[in-house]
């Protein structure tokens, strides 16, 4: 079975990079934990646990200081550090993302790893940045399973390359338009003049109802009506999207890009509801930003921005869809099972509606 949307011959606007994945911006890596243990009923502290952690390396693994910026469309969700990103406009360190109730223990461990390998002068001061999805129709969120030995195996194995989607670290135990949600990834290139750039995007995706699902302009929520989850309270999720580029920008034209974030949500059917945290942070990795001393900048006009802001819009998109094509059926806690998106009959929709590629 395919893995990725475009596998299936589902036709997505713009070029991706070598991998269609956030690690095609140079340098940036990606780790998975994943936790599952147990089956029926639950018991809260012994499970089952369908969880995990994300870890998002902006770089290299000292984590030099990147230009950085955040934006909140609807703030029913936790992203923390971001504060101080906002106000420095610099990220210092990875993004890990996990499930809700286990923010506390990612921050912790982060700040733990970031002292074995940043130094102690650099991290006297630290404000990891944490994001979460809330993972509790599947997982004993209660039981608190994250542990420092999780998100150090996340940062640990965090590689550049292919990333794992779908049922993998954070969005292990993850649900999207009521499907079986989770990581999912994409990029594109992006040509100025004579220069080429990447953008890449990842996605936690735990969000949306199903009447609203919609690929490649087709809305199959309305045509695939079943397959529903047991426990179904509406768009009670959440999403938490990073972005990354190589193009130099600067944290006000970083904030621009994740502004336009919502508008790749919303092409596949995000409304961001009231229960919904959509928090998303964009960073560019391609200026030294010194601490120390004055330093040399570039940046590109804000008038050659409109091909980022598209490439937002389209990896953003595609990263969700990837997500969905990748994560696979799952049975959690009290033999909850949230069902995966049905491939044969999803491709059957999209040619109902004649926009199934066939051939090359």
């Amino acid at each position: 079975m395919a893995k990725r949307i475009r596998d299936l011959g589902i036709n997505l606007p713009g070029v991706p990079g070598p991998n269609n994945a956030i690690t095609d911006v140079n340098g940036v890596a990606v780790g998975h934990h994943n936790i599952i243990q147990g089956h029926g009923k639950l018991i809260v502290g012994e499970g089952p646990v369908r969880t995990g952690v994300t870890a998002v390396l902006p770089g290299n693994r000292d984590a030099s200081p990147v230009f950085a910026a955040g934006y909140s469309l609807n703030g029913n969700g936790e992203l923390s550090g971001m504060h101080w990103v906002e106000e420095s406009g610099i990220l210092n360190g990875p993004i890990c993302i996990t499930n809700t109730h286990s923010v506390g223990a990612v921050h912790e461990a982060a700040i733990r790893w970031s002292n074995q390998h940043q130094g102690m002068d650099l991290m006297r001061f630290c404000l990891p940045v944490v994001g979460e999805t809330y993972d509790g129709v599947l997982n004993d969120i209660n039981g608190f399973h994250v542990k420092a030995e999780h998100v150090f195996s996340a940062l640990d194995n965090a590689r550049e390359g292919v990333v794992a989607e779908g049922n993998v670290g954070g969005g292990t135990g993850m649900i999207c338009h009521r499907f079986k949600g989770g990581i999912g990834t994409a990029s594109r290139q992006v040509v100025i003049d004579d220069s080429e750039y990447t953008l890449g995007v990842l996605v936690q995706a735990n969000y949306g109802v199903r009447e609203t699902f919609t690929v490649a302009g087709v809305p199959v929520g309305e045509e695939i009506t079943d397959l529903m989850p047991q426990m179904d309270a509406g768009d009670t999720g959440s999403i938490i999207v990073v972005v990354a580029c190589d193009a130099p920008f600067l944290p006000h034209q970083l904030k621009r890009i994740a502004r336009r974030v919502p508008m790749g949500m919303a092409k596949v059917g995000s409304y961001a509801g009231d229960s919904s945290g959509d928090i998303f942070i964009a960073f560019s990795t391609a200026n030294a930003v010194g601490q120390d001393n004055p330093c040399t900048l570039q940046m590109l006009p804000n008038e050659q921005m409109d091909p980022f802001f598209l490439a937002t819009v389209q990896a953003t998109e595609e990263s969700i869809l990837n997500a969905l094509a990748a994560a696979e059926t799952m049975t959690g806690i009290d033999d909850n099972t949230v069902y995966q998106l049905p491939q044969d009959r999803l491709l059957s929709i999209m040619k109902k509606y004649n926009r199934h590629r066939t051939s090359d």
